[in-house]
């Protein structure tokens, strides 16, 4: 089957530019528009993928509209995936009169209505037939929207969950003396921007129902360094020696593989942790909150822990519950590292996408060749 596709993304990121490599390796004839900053454009040059270099800056760009718009007369395309909102929506405005079909991509849960004049520019517009959701909780979102009795097509948004490969995650884990964390110390860890929907401020909280004597400290990875709301809040926990802030890292999954214990305590828009998967490749046991695509990735006792939102309590539990437990923490990291293995491998996403483009061929003729 002939078809030609244009991806349009930002700054790929290693799941996506092993997307699009291994469609192009499974005979797709494909293009990706993207940021020759990112960090695997030249992976993405190295697999012999076709690309056009776009830097959108804005949701609405006129000089990239009309360089898509270019791109779009001189050589046709029948599918145009969309893997961000600004490509969705420079995207769509340049496609007037244009016979190819969207894909859009979403990774939250949340954000998206019918009063919304973005969403109509972005996954509402009647041009995109599939919303490519990254958990089946994004999906359920999708499908939870109504005004009036106006619904949207239950069959226009998917689950493909983000695929990753084992032996990227090959880095020998940190050493974390670098932090000044005690090397006999229980890590726990965790990675991300102190906002309001990843549930921080729960972790420090956390601290204040552990024992006296637990030897637990916390590695927050990621922008935090100068939250002085958040350092704040660690003043006055009576642990506040034992929380280590690394700032932005380049080599953030080596120091998640040092950790002995990772937590996303989530209250709300969360699609599918990338922190979390990268933990769980290197065998370290996830603590989650039962929010958004958590439940899918993380089974209870299985593949490691799930709490309920916005209860330290409930974190400090799970803490002690792997800490007091060696070999169930050992045992829990083994099972969620053959899990990302089994359902998040990037072949069943390269698979299932594939699937969905050639669907879209069938059901649509008129976009062959």
């Amino acid at each position: 089957m002939k078809y030609r596709v244009l991806c349009i993304t930002d700054r790929s990121d290693l799941p996506e530019t092993e997307l699009f490599i291994g469609l192009k390796n499974a005979g797709v004839d494909i293009e990706v528009a993207c940021n020759p900053a990112g960090k695997h454009y030249n992976r993405l040059k190295a697999g012999d993928v076709p690309i056009i270099d776009l830097i959108l800056s804005y949701r609405v760009n006129p000089s990239k509209i009309r360089k898509l718009r270019h791109i779009f007369n001189t050589k046709k395309y029948d599918i145009i995936y969309c893997l961000s909102n600004k490509a969705a929506s420079n995207a769509l405005l340049a496609s007037f009169n244009i016979p190819a079909t969207f894909i859009t991509y979403r990774g939250v849960a949340g954000n998206i209505s019918f009063l919304s004049p973005g969403s109509w520019m972005t996954h509402l517009n009647p041009k995109v037939k599939r919303i490519i959701c990254v958990s089946d909780s994004v999906k359920s979102y999708f499908h939870s929207l109504k005004f009036f009795g106006l619904k949207l097509n239950p069959e226009k948004p998917v689950t493909i969950y983000k695929g990753h490969e084992l032996s990227w995650y090959q880095s020998k884990p940190a050493d974390l003396a670098e932090f000044n964390v005690p090397p006999d110390a229980f890590v726990v860890g965790f990675a991300g921007r102190n906002r309001p929907n990843k549930g921080i401020k729960f972790i420090v909280d956390s601290a204040r129902w552990l024992p006296n004597d637990a030897t637990v400290h916390y590695l927050l990875m990621g922008k935090l360094t100068k939250d002085k709301k958040l350092q704040r809040q660690i003043d006055k926990s009576p642990l506040r020696k034992n929380f280590h802030l690394t700032g932005f890292r380049t080599d953030a999954p080596a120091l998640a593989a040092a950790c002995n214990a990772f937590i996303m305590p989530s209250v709300k828009k969360e699609g599918l942790s990338r922190a979390v998967i990268e933990a769980m490749s290197y065998g370290v046991p996830p603590i989650v909150t039962n929010v958004g695509g958590h439940p899918e990735l993380v089974a209870h006792n299985e593949t490691g822990l799930v709490i309920p939102p916005k209860n330290p309590a409930a974190i400090a539990d799970a803490i002690i519950d792997l800490y007091g437990n060696p070999q169930k923490t050992k045992k829990l990291g083994e099972n969620a590292k053959n899990k990302i293995y089994k359902d998040f491998n990037i072949s069943k996403t390269i698979y299932k996408t594939r699937q969905i483009l050639e669907d879209m061929i069938k059901k649509q003729p008129f976009l062959k060749n």
